[in-house]
């Protein structure tokens, strides 16, 4: 294994490609970190953590819609959801660059 963290700090930069073309914050991750979780030291880690945080946002994105029009509290979770997925995957990849590991808050667990 060789350490890169060019390719850590790519993934995790890569989650804003949402915000840019309106897919790609899952798929370019997943596709890095199924390529280089074998090649790269702490991809595996950081790897894990990326596609955690992306479900989760999905996750929460998916229950504030119909908080929305239910209450209006949904409106209020969309934008922190925005918010996190815009500031987090860049923290991280300072982190990451610092030979940190990743940090994402509120993340569901769905691969260990």
């Amino acid at each position: 294994m060789k350490e890169d963290r060019q390719i850590i700090v790519i993934a995790h930069l890569s989650q804003l490609l949402d915000f840019v073309t309106g897919f790609g914050g899952l798929i370019v991750p997943l596709v890095l970190w199924s390529a280089n979780k074998e090649r790269i030291c702490e991809m595996d880690e950081h790897g894990k953590s990326i596609i955690n945080f992306q479900l989760s946002i999905i996750v929460y994105t998916l229950l504030s819609i119909p908080l929305i029009f239910l209450f209006g509290l949904g409106l209020l979770i969309l934008i922190t959801v925005v918010i996190f997925s815009l500031i987090y995957p860049v923290i991280n990849a300072v982190r990451a660059n610092n030979g940190q590991s990743p940090d994402y808050p509120l993340s569901i667990e769905f691969i260990k």
